[in-house]
């Protein structure tokens, strides 16, 4: 009966000792959540900026695919065709056949969106530029309070699709609800804030971990978090210029017959998730410095479970890839598939069993 309170004693020590992890983690999740709100804060007040930034890729390859369309409808030869008549000095008249919008360029920074109603026309005439046809505005264009000059090059007015019957531009994405563009806006604040404290995020999770390390591997740190960040940015701007690009040109293709009409939350929260989820895809390299740092993986065990790898990235690019065709789900594989293997070149480099201080000490003083 004597050995009870020391049994007490020490089940209560474990006890302690679980509740003071449990207060570090509720200490890293309130200073993590600061940070957020911090850049919430921040990203909402350039969230309609952020938005147009995001809405490029889906702008540019809408445009493509229209174009593509008209092009399969009157031909390839249709462009060609219209010119063939035409020599300088020549007017001509150019009449909307939809209801369209034009872009207005204010200043560097600022572009107008203008709405042109359905049977409007303008008049151009034919100049020779660069040794080219070119049409421009005939006349100075006057619309509402804008002022489009006379010798402005149609094509910079209407766009690539000009000289295509049937021009439509309506490219911008469409809200369907009230408060649907507020909504937008703190969707975009929300990624953004999550994105600009992706560092800070990043040193949470190393000093929740830390104290469970040695001394000297604590020493990893800002190797570790140069890395992490580096590899998001990397990650999210691959997401941004080619894998979305790609998926959405594969998605518009299939459009023919409709009129495209473009969510502006369903596209926002498709490019996002792409963006965040290829952002911690190209963490693998961090994730492998970090356990072969510390001796707990090394380039033997990443080649014998290669296979293994294989298979779980594939399954992980599926969940990120917004279609299941083979085409796009290897954009996103094939990049994890060379973070792979390029973790076991990086744990070749920087990986060593593990030690502790007393073992480094006596390494330093041996030597």
């Amino acid at each position: 009966m004597a050995e009870e309170p020391e049994e007490v004693e020490e089940h209560e020590g474990l006890q302690m000792s679980f509740l003071d992890h449990l207060d570090e983690l509720r200490k890293r999740l309130v200073q993590s959540v600061i940070a957020i709100a911090i850049a919430f804060s921040i990203g909402f007040g350039f969230s309609d900026r952020i938005y147009n930034f995001l809405a490029v890729p889906v702008k540019t390859e809408a445009k493509k695919a229209r174009i593509a369309r008209e092009t399969k409808l009157l031909g390839s030869d249709t462009r060609i065709a219209l010119t063939q008549n035409l020599k300088e000095g020549d007017l001509l008249q150019y009449t909307f056949t939809l209801d369209s919008v034009i872009e207005n360029p204010k200043s560097p920074t600022q572009v107008e969106t203008i709405k042109i109603p359905v049977g409007t026309t303008i008049p151009a005439k034919i100049i020779t530029k660069d040794g080219k046809l070119t049409a421009v505005l005939a006349q100075n264009w006057i619309l509402g309070k804008t002022v489009i000059p006379q010798d402005r090059e149609l094509a910079q007015v209407l766009g690539e699709a000009a000289a295509l019957p049937g021009f439509d531009v309506r490219d911008d994405l469409v809200i369907t609800k009230v408060g649907g563009a507020f909504t937008l806006y703190m969707t975009v604040a929300m990624y953004t804030a999550v994105a600009l404290a992706i560092p800070f995020l990043l040193y949470q999770l190393w000093a929740f971990i830390a104290p469970g390390l040695y001394q000297h591997e604590k020493k990893y740190v800002i190797p570790v978090l140069t890395m992490g960040t580096l590899l998001f940015i990397i990650g999210a701007t691959f997401a941004y210029k080619i894998a979305f690009p790609a998926a959405c040109n594969f998605l518009l293709g299939w459009q023919d017959g409709f009129q495209t009409l473009l969510n502006a939350e369903d596209y926002l929260d498709l490019i996002l998730i792409m963006m965040l989820g290829l952002g911690v895809a190209f963490q693998i390299p961090t994730i492998s410095f970090i356990l072969g740092r510390i001796g707990l993986i090394t380039p033997k065990m990443l080649l014998r479970w290669w296979r293994h790898a294989v298979v779980l990235i594939v399954i992980l690019a599926a969940i990120i890839t917004p279609t299941p065709d083979p085409t796009n789900l290897m954009i996103f594989t094939v990049p994890m598939w060379a973070l792979y293997f390029l973790s076991v070149g990086i744990v070749w480099m920087f990986g060593k069993p593990r030690k502790s201080d007393e073992e480094v000490g006596e390494l330093a003083t041996n030597e």
